[in-house]
């Protein structure tokens, strides 16, 4: 499972025409499911995000996790995230999660966020969404649940 985790002043999700979800301070992740991802990479990328300390405390210093920040989370599915650029132009997307798998995996990230007490919004998943957001800093950081050592 994949990760994108971008800190925001805020960010928003607009499905045809029609603003979804909108954050202010905290997180916009860009998550991808691939195929062989367990609830076992949910919960890992789930802790990550919560606890990655991107936020300036008192003494400018980025130090400070999301809660103590007082930052919300905008999860936005982007399978596009598992695309294989080795051969050729075009991206392969063939080591992404089916739909079904990716859903479930998406919602439980987004289920153990909340169970952390973050305020946790979503995109929609399987829609083409216009995605916004100012990224502070800029603070951008990759996640992989695979890539553990």
């Amino acid at each position: 499972m994949r990760a994108v985790v971008q800190r925001t002043s805020r960010a928003s999700v607009t499905v045809e025409g029609n603003r979804i979800a909108s954050i202010g301070k905290g997180f916009l992740v860009l998550l991808g499911v691939e195929t062989g991802d367990t609830e076992q990479d949910a919960r890992y990328l789930a802790d990550k995000i919560a606890g990655l300390r991107v936020f300036e405390d008192e003494q400018d210093k980025m130090n400070l996790a999301l809660a103590e920040a007082g930052g919300e989370v905008l999860v936005v599915s982007q399978f596009t995230l598992l695309g294989d650029c080795r051969h050729g132009r075009r991206p392969s997307f063939t080591a992404s999660a089916p739909p079904e798998t990716a859903d479930a995996l998406y919602e439980k990230v987004v289920f153990l966020l909340r169970e952390k007490g973050l305020h946790t919004e979503t995109g929609q998943f399987r829609a083409h969404m216009e995605v916004e957001l100012v990224n502070d800093g800029p603070v951008t950081i990759l996640l992989d649940s695979r890539k553990l050592f």
